[in-house]
């Protein structure tokens, strides 16, 4: 048995449990979780009563060879807190760039573990609407289980990384734990997926040290997390030159959005069952709103948002509608999802600066708020949602000039705070009750932008608690933050990943 642990061990095989990417340890995929809710419910440093003494900070930046394709750079992180492979212990982020790029990073020590560039890309100049190159950031297996909030006393078991490492290398005597090439699910969804029609074939797709990129060729790869070696075959999932945004895997099947009908790609979404290879396209006449896709519900129901001012709700597989919500404006953001005294509920932002609720099982509305002017003709993106220790139920939007933090009450949404001025704010993350906003800086052009400015927040209050200052040195686009494990990343324009948070001890 003692030798198989060792075989194990050098392998690298092992990583974090989906319980660890379920409870907000690891960042998976755009916008964190399925439900797309930039929330990472507990850390074991990062709190509001915590951030203002000593010891958060700017903790180091890396510049990668990466080309921008006009404002598109290089893509929001994901992150994996604990791999164990034949180079030890490693805590790694992985991003991608616009020029076919895919760049994993040693987030402890601060340098590149490697870096490769995905084959067949365009030499095309591209547009502000089709840019070109590859634009949708790499993803991990997500599990579709809603996590539970946090207790009053922000304890769950799963923070950040405060104490010993851990493995699932077995102890003496008992073997290795086995390694499903499966994504791992801690809890069933509240309503089962009906049965696969097509099994993944042994040993492919889905190995749980596995993370996936889609080149702009159209090509999906699920490549090693060690050093990059592809793990099987790439697989037609789009026709080249898409404008590709919000990739995500659940079990065996894969989703993208595609808007601008860009390389002649018809604007909507797109599934890939990668056991029988099957590509399926729900197409939208008004085109996909927002930068991070469709969001996810539990039972596997896809949630996405139109410029055409539809909120629509299909089946996971065939991608047939079950339902629409008509907001009477076009949405500018993409849609989350979460649970709300145990019913499902869905949120979006239009253009004429209102945030609507509809209920995710019957898609009729529940809530609308006031017009915020600051969010009136800005292109938000994506939103964040949380839940205080009160059981408040928080959705955070992005605006022009700052962050709008709105509650969802009993009499419907009433705007909670408003924080202090921004220049085109980011999608923000919410850290264990601190939320984190990067004020963009980006104004239409590289000459009239000014550097982006991190800012932390008391979720609740809104009062600031801390900012980057002068620190970055570049606007961000593309980028947004991510979180996990004490830390926080930001990518910029000019090719440039920025961790801040509190070190740990090595």
């Amino acid at each position: 048995m003692r030798r198989l642990n060792v075989v194990v061990f050098l392998l690298g095989l092992m990583v974090p449990g989906a319980a660890l990417a379920q409870f907000g340890r690891e960042w998976t995929t755009s916008g964190n979780d399925a439900q797309r809710s930039n929330w990472v419910r507990t850390d074991a440093k990062i709190a509001p009563n915590t951030l203002q003494k000593a010891g958060f900070a700017h903790l180091w930046k890396m510049k990668f060879t990466n080309a921008a394709r006009q404002f598109n750079a290089l893509t929001q992180a994901m992150i994996m807190d604990r791999l164990i492979g034949y180079k030890g212990f490693r805590a790694l982020v992985f991003l991608s760039g616009s020029a076919d790029q895919v760049i994993v990073a040693d987030s402890d020590l601060a340098r590149t573990e490697w870096q490769l560039t995905l084959p067949g890309g365009s030499s095309q100049a591209g547009s502000a609407t089709c840019p070109g190159g590859l634009t949708s950031g790499v993803t991990r297996p997500t599990t579709l289980s809603i996590a539970p909030p946090p207790s009053a006393s922000g304890a769950t078991g799963f923070g950040g990384r405060g104490g010993p490492a851990k493995s699932d290398v077995g102890k003496p005597g008992e073997g290795a734990v086995t390694l499903a090439r499966t994504n791992p699910r801690p809890a069933p969804p509240a309503a089962p997926r009906p049965a696969r029609s097509a099994a993944r074939p042994a040993g492919g797709f889905g190995a749980p040290s596995a993370i996936y990129a889609l080149s702009s060729n159209g090509m999906l790869h699920e490549l090693n997390t060690q050093n990059g070696a592809n793990v099987t075959p790439p697989t037609r999932f789009l026709p080249g030159n898409a404008n590709a945004h919000g990739l995500i895997m659940s079990d065996d099947l894969f989703y993208v959005a595609t808007d601008g009908n860009c390389g002649g790609v018809a604007d909507g979404l797109w599934a890939l069952d990668i056991g029988s290879k099957k590509v399926t396209n729900w197409k939208s006449s008004k085109g996909v709103a927002g930068n991070v896709g469709p969001a996810l519900g539990p039972d596997g129901v896809l949630y996405v948002a139109t410029r055409g001012g539809d909120l629509v709700s299909l089946t996971g597989e065939t991608l047939q509608v079950k339902g629409t919500y008509t907001s009477g404006s076009p949405f500018s953001s993409s849609p989350v999802v979460f649970d709300h005294r145990g019913k499902l509920l869905v949120a979006a932002a239009t253009s004429d600066g209102r945030l609507h609720v509809a209920d995710a099982a019957t898609m009729n509305g529940i809530a609308k708020s006031e017009v915020d002017s600051k969010t009136v003709g800005y292109n938000v993106g994506a939103l964040a949602s949380w839940q205080d220790p009160s059981g408040t139920r928080w959705i955070l939007v992005p605006t022009a000039s700052g962050v709008s933090a709105w509650k969802l009450a009993d009499t419907g949404l009433q705007l909670g705070w408003a924080s202090t001025e921004m220049v085109a704010a980011l999608t923000p993350v919410v850290m264990n009750g601190v939320v984190f906003a990067v004020s963009s800086g980006f104004k239409g052009s590289a000459r009239n932008s000014q550097p982006a400015v991190l800012h932390a927040f008391d979720g609740v209050s809104g009062k600031q608690l801390w900012s980057s200052g002068k620190t970055i040195t570049s606007f961000a686009t593309t980028g947004g933050l991510s979180a996990g494990a004490s830390q926080l990343y930001l990518s910029t324009y000019d090719g440039t990943l920025y961790a801040f948070g509190i070190p740990i001890e090595h």
